[in-house]
């Protein structure tokens, strides 16, 4: 199928690794012009299509820069908002600071990019946003309080950004991962193990016991769902989250 989006410009956030990574390479497989960004830019594999950009989302000088550097670039047709989970941990005890600083890193930041380039989709009459949540958004994840509330809040900016833009040719949705094999997903079932005793392997083959598929997702399988709802067929798809999770989640 033809996305149509071949010689567009896409901004993908937290591309050095896991669903960015895997989300910036579908785009450029499509023929998309790429910024992929990250903390991380030298981890990047630069291509033809691929341009490694730095940015720290925790720096509001750093998201600053590079809103400057991509309105000098024109500003981009698609933007896919994927920022790195905090650390893990219960509500109970959580610091104003700590809410803060994550706040900052995963909602504040994103709302600022996106801001900044909306301005030129509203120009273009076409858009995509794409913003990466968690499952956690529907079911919480148990010591992920930080990742469950401010993911929870960017749910609802997205939700409400979509009714505004939608009549400007811009759609703007959430994609929900489950148990994808990424790093951090690994990192998280290695935290997992260390808490309760148990070795990584047996909390991951109870993960899969949990997953309807019985298996975690592979980063391109996510990465597919990305480039659709990028595409001209998805016009009429906004204001949704979609769960990209086997069947994981149980609720409907």
């Amino acid at each position: 199928m033809d996305f149509q989006i071949s010689g567009k410009t896409a901004l993908v956030l937290g591309a050095s690794r896991g669903l960015g990574a895997a989300i910036a390479k579908s785009l450029a497989a499509e023929g998309v012009k790429v910024f992929a960004a990250a903390r991380s830019a030298d981890k990047i594999e630069a291509s033809a299509s691929i341009t490694p950009i730095a940015v720290d989302l925790s720096d509001k000088a750093s998201v600053a820069a590079l809103i400057e550097t991509l309105k000098q670039q024109g500003g981009v047709d698609i933007l896919v908002n994927n920022s790195g989970g905090p650390k893990a941990g219960p509500a109970v005890g959580q610091t104003s600071e700590s809410w803060t600083a994550a706040f900052e890193m995963m909602a504040t930041s994103i709302f600022a990019v996106t801001n900044a380039m909306l301005e030129g989709m509203i120009a273009k009459k076409w858009g995509r946003i794409i913003t990466i949540g968690s499952s956690g958004v529907e079911q919480p994840i148990a010591n992920l309080a930080l990742s469950n509330g401010v993911r929870a809040a960017v749910a609802g900016w997205s939700k409400t950004l979509a009714s505004e833009v939608a009549t400007h040719g811009i759609t703007v949705n959430m994609i929900l991962p489950g148990r994808i094999d990424t790093d951090r997903v690994r990192e998280l079932d290695g935290i997992k193990a260390k808490n309760s005793g148990a070795s990584v392997e047996a909390v991951q083959e109870a993960s899969r016991n949990d997953i309807p598929t019985g298996r975690y997702g592979r980063p391109e399988e996510f990465a597919a769902v990305a480039t659709f709802l990028a595409s001209s067929q998805a016009s009429y798809v906004t204001g949704s989250s979609i769960r990209v999770d086997g069947g994981m989640i149980k609720g409907l």
